[in-house]
């Protein structure tokens, strides 16, 4: 089977199957564009998006899979789901971190596909080192050894996702709480977010105009040891997704669709829809 690349990178992104799932005429355009390179008749959904998937383990290890497998086996297999929280794309400095674990404290999975170069590796950790204390780099085997010899004296973890599709721990992470910042944590918050944090702290909230509100609440964020306000501002973002994952998630949603229904947010925990949609026939 040749896929086209181009046409797998657009299916396997949340927006997508968000479109797909939920919109009538969707998927007859989706079923026309998998035809091209299924040629099996009569399939479902899911026998055609397993097909595909397994082409990505195969040949075309790219982000969504990657993403995929992290979330599978290490927060459903490995962490407690129901007591860690999970998120992706977080703005972080100048960085976007591709996947975050948020339990007594937070993780940050930054990925490194075989087709990624590393020329903006270390300005990333940097970023995410003023906010998290662990940082782990997922590569693929081939960009094992590369990035060993780049990590070699940091206390970055790396995970390798081997040929076979398990994810291994090649090199610890080790805690690293020397680089955190006020501004940077304080611009990771929602308002509400981090005025509850100074209500906690302060009782109060700083009475000034709207023009100054903003610099004066990180003025009274910073007032708070700086290792307590980590544990806040993690309290905070653990909170905005571990609610939104309803019991028995693993067993209702395919392996191959998970970090799309833990991180879409027309799901909201009703997997009825997916479920239609992975059983349904092909249109023609």
């Amino acid at each position: 089977m040749n896929f086209d690349t181009y046409m797998i990178n657009k299916i396997f992104t949340v927006p997508y199957f968000d479109r797909i799932i939920s919109e009538n005429n969707a998927l007859e355009s989706f079923s026309k564009c998998v035809k091209r390179y299924i040629k099996i008749e009569d399939v479902t959904v899911g026998e055609a998006i397993s097909k595909i998937y397994h082409f990505m383990d195969c040949e075309y290890r790219n982000e969504y899979f990657y993403k995929n497998t992290i979330l599978n086996q290490l927060l459903v297999r490995k962490h407690d789901l129901y007591n860690t929280a999970a998120l992706t794309e977080l703005p972080v400095g100048d960085s976007k971190a591709d996947l975050i674990m948020i339990n007594g404290h937070g993780i940050v999975y930054e990925i490194k596909t075989d087709l990624d170069n590393l020329i903006r590796l270390q300005n990333q950790i940097n970023d995410y080192y003023k906010v998290f204390s662990y940082v782990y780099v997922v590569v693929g085997s081939k960009q094992l050894s590369h990035v060993e010899r780049f990590l070699e004296d940091q206390k970055v973890g790396i995970y390798e996702l081997t040929v076979n599709g398990k994810l291994i721990c090649r090199k610890n992470a080790f805690c690293n709480k020397e680089n955190l910042s006020y501004q940077t944590m304080f611009q990771v918050l929602r308002k509400k977010e981090f005025e509850s944090i100074i209500l906690k702290h302060f009782h109060r909230l700083p009475e000034v105009n709207n023009f100054e509100y903003y610099r004066e609440c990180l003025k009274w964020l910073e007032r708070i040891n700086i290792i307590t306000l980590q544990k806040d501002v993690m309290q905070c973002l653990k909170a905005r997704t571990l609610m939104l994952v309803e019991n028995k998630f693993e067993e209702r949603v395919p392996y191959e669709l998970r970090f799309y229904a833990y991180f879409s947010k027309k799901m909201d925990s009703d997997y009825r829809g997916i479920d239609a949609f992975w059983n349904a026939r092909m249109e023609g």
